[in-house]
């Protein structure tokens, strides 16, 4: 069993799944092309969590954001989630 850290920080990142319209996207893309843009082939839309969280294991706080998830910020009937350690800057 691990011992709880000072601090662990998740980022939780929420797509379309393929062949979910993304009207948002869409409209980005014309819009990239209209402002002379036009060799962009695809966009795609996602919303970033970044979680901390204070007194809990990695794998405890992997629980809990996944708890996050499934409880309010994706419907794993459109969405796909990763939960995964913040990328460097």
């Amino acid at each position: 069993m691990s011992e709880p850290s000072s601090s662990v920080t998740l980022e939780v990142r929420v797509e379309l799944k393929p062949g979910i319209l993304d009207p948002e996207a869409e409209s980005i893309a014309k819009s990239l092309a209209l402002l002379g843009v036009p060799e962009v082939s695809s966009v795609g839309t996602a919303r970033l969590y970044i979680l901390g969280f204070t007194g809990v294991s990695a794998h405890e706080a992997e629980r809990l954001a996944s708890r996050a998830v499934d409880r309010l910020l994706a419907n794993p009937v459109i969405h796909r989630v990763t939960i995964s350690p913040p990328r460097p800057s």
